[in-house]
């Protein structure tokens, strides 16, 4: 009798121990993406992220995670191809954890973008002056380097004195590292929220951060409790039915992650 519980306790252990490896068999190295087609992709739960790929690789297979690093760790640990999420999202995790990159090939490629009320021209042509003078300058490209460095996290945001003529209202959603986040001291920063001081500072205007989940921006911009919003906002045709977007800031998209 003693024995043949041995022998079932050892057939479960071993059970255990199979089932475990099981979502982490090697994996074919991809390099291309074209190698994604039929491929098992991780994606956050509740996104579209799903869907875009499916627009690519129909036959596409998918596992969800609660998050998007959950995703991404999903694929250093073999249980899935490739994560697919928003390429500078994707950038910024790669960048602080090794052993995994983004390829350079997009799923999709997106148009992100600031939105001011539907009528508010004034307010869009001063931001879109900031990012062309941004562009011009060079200035731009030294904060993409502080924001999506090739390793490491993002640098520090650079303090921005804004001005005392009213205030600014800026709505984001701070969960979009790194355009809009909050840093070790519980301070909102990112690449929006520097883009957006400036902004402020050429209105003459202190700037206050109104931080609120993704979904809520829009309304709350609609209903003018806020001037203007970013988060890593895609610039869709049926959002500009609803809100005035500034010129596009920045070129993204869906992109894949993959084990490096």
């Amino acid at each position: 009798m003693k024995s043949n519980f041995m022998k079932l306790l050892t057939f479960s252990a071993l059970l255990t121990i199979l089932i475990s490896f099981a979502g982490c068999s090697k994996r074919e190295k991809i390099t291309d993406l074209s190698q994604l087609d039929g491929k098992e992709f991780a994606v956050p739960t509740g996104t579209v992220a799903d869907a875009l790929v499916m627009s690519k690789f129909p036959d596409a297979k998918f596992k969800y995670f609660n998050s998007v690093l959950d995703a991404c760790m999903a694929v250093k640990g073999s249980k899935a191809d490739a994560a697919a999420y928003d390429e500078p999202i994707l950038k910024n995790i790669a960048a602080k954890n090794s052993g995994m990159i983004v390829l350079p090939q997009m799923i999709t490629t997106d148009n992100y973008g600031f939105a001011v009320n539907i009528d508010d021209t004034e307010l869009k042509n001063a931001i879109d002056r900031v990012i062309t003078e941004l562009k011009s300058n060079g200035e731009y490209e030294s904060m993409l380097n502080r924001w999506l460095p090739k390793s490491g996290a993002p640098k520090p945001m650079p303090e921005i004195e804004t001005g005392n003529d009213g205030v600014f209202k800026f709505g984001t959603s701070a969960i979009t590292e790194p355009f809009s986040f909050v840093d070790g001291s519980q301070k909102i920063v990112g690449l929006d929220i520097e883009i957006a001081s400036l902004v402020a500072k050429k209105l003459n205007k202190k700037i206050e951060i109104v931080n609120m989940d993704f979904g809520a921006m829009i309304p709350a911009l609609i209903s003018q409790k806020v001037d203007m919003i970013g988060a890593c906002i895609t610039i869709t045709e049926e959002r500009a039915e609803k809100v005035l977007f500034s010129e596009s800031y920045y070129i993204g998209g869906i992109a894949a992650l993959v084990k490096e």
